[in-house]
């Protein structure tokens, strides 16, 4: 298939620039099993419409604010996305090194060699290509990571949120509701990019509802990395390479999800990473629990082996994400709801509203 087959017109009005006023009043449209049209919802019903004995699996990964805006020895502006540690981080005289991927975006090629400052007494210096593109840097903070990045990192938004250039206060006030907005309320485990945007419209009444209508709830972690944002360059979806994601399945996800397909109730997947997670972790004997990377890129024609149904967000055309949501309800099903989305004035992507599939 092409990646053309995956386009479709979308007013720029529909791409959501903050979130809902609370997480669960988002709205939901309910693509149903077999050929039924779609149906329209708010997000706080979903109790209502999974099943007692569903099996919630939800993605616990947390987003580090991972962008870095610093400048070239050299003069010129630069930004940061870091993307995943390569190695163990090295104290040494006060100082902490580690080697990162990382995606950098500047007025002229950032060259191997040519050191960065950054904020607060950081410097970064490219060591040379990435392991799937970007940069290799060499990183070097004035003491941990995660104090640094809390004090000096931003939040990594996806650039198709483009707000009134602000200053002072107004900014201020942005940043910190991105802070707690782009974020699960089940965030557990540093070292995302990106959000895993189907969990943020969960809060924790909703969760207890759930709880209260039989679904069972299970976890598991896929640190989203920047090729989320990147667009499929490919004409056929065939010549693709995904970047490997991170992901860890604990022994009792597996177990539970091995429970469910025993009993023949049904795998919810909150989110596309969570799909990943679990058909990139599953092997011979089902799903295998225990660490790895998957580079899993699923498209029609893919033989669907732990997921059943899946809350997912409204993605952007021509992705891998739209390609793997018309794997599991078809390409024409979906993007004529979609198109029925669009005319219902549903808000799209990451801040956006939300989609159950099954």
């Amino acid at each position: 298939m092409r990646i053309d087959d995956f386009d479709y017109p979308l007013p720029e009005a529909c791409i959501a620039q903050r979130p809902a006023a609370a997480r669960s009043h988002s709205r939901l449209l309910r693509l149903p099993p077999g050929d039924g049209p779609p149906s329209h919802h708010r997000f706080a019903e979903l109790p209502a419409l999974l099943c007692p004995g569903d099996l919630l699996v939800l993605n616990d990964t947390r987003v580090i604010p991972a962008r870095l805006v610093g400048r070239k020895a050299t003069g010129g502006r630069l930004e940061i996305l870091l993307d995943r540690p390569l190695g163990e981080a090295r104290a040494r005289a006060g100082r902490v090194g580690q080697r990162w991927a990382c995606l950098a975006q500047a007025s002229k090629p950032w060259r191997p060699g040519v050191w960065a400052e950054l904020p607060g007494g950081a410097r970064a210096t490219p060591v040379g290509p990435g392991p799937e593109g970007g940069l290799e840097i060499e990183l070097e903070l004035p003491g941990p990571l995660e104090a640094y990045l809390a004090a000096h990192g931003r939040v990594p938004l996806p650039a198709y949120i483009r707000r009134q250039a602000t200053g002072g206060a107004a900014a201020e006030a942005d940043e910190a509701l991105d802070r707690e907005r782009y974020q699960t309320v089940f965030a557990r485990e540093a070292g995302a990019v990106a959000a895993p945007t189907a969990g943020l419209h969960f809060d924790a009444a909703l969760l207890d509802a759930l709880a209260a209508a039989g679904v069972e709830r299970a976890a598991l972690t896929l640190h989203v990395g920047p090729g989320t944002f990147l667009p499929v360059r490919a004409a056929e979806l065939e010549a693709h390479r995904m970047h490997a994601e991170r992901y860890r399945v604990p022994p009792e996800t597996a177990a539970a999800v091995e429970r469910a397909r025993r009993e023949g109730r049904r795998v919810v997947a909150v989110g596309t990473t969570v799909v990943r997670a679990l058909e990139g972790a599953w092997g011979p004997g089902g799903l295998a629990p225990g660490e790895g990377l998957t580079s899993l890129f699923i498209r029609p024609g893919y033989r669907f082996r732990a997921v059943d149904a899946l809350v997912t967000n409204f993605h952007l055309p021509r992705s891998t994400l739209l390609v793997l949501v018309a794997a599991l309800a078809g390409r024409e099903r979906v993007l004529g709801a979609y198109a029925e989305a669009v005319r219902a004035g549903y808000r799209f992507y990451s801040y956006g509203d939300a989609m159950l599939i099954g």
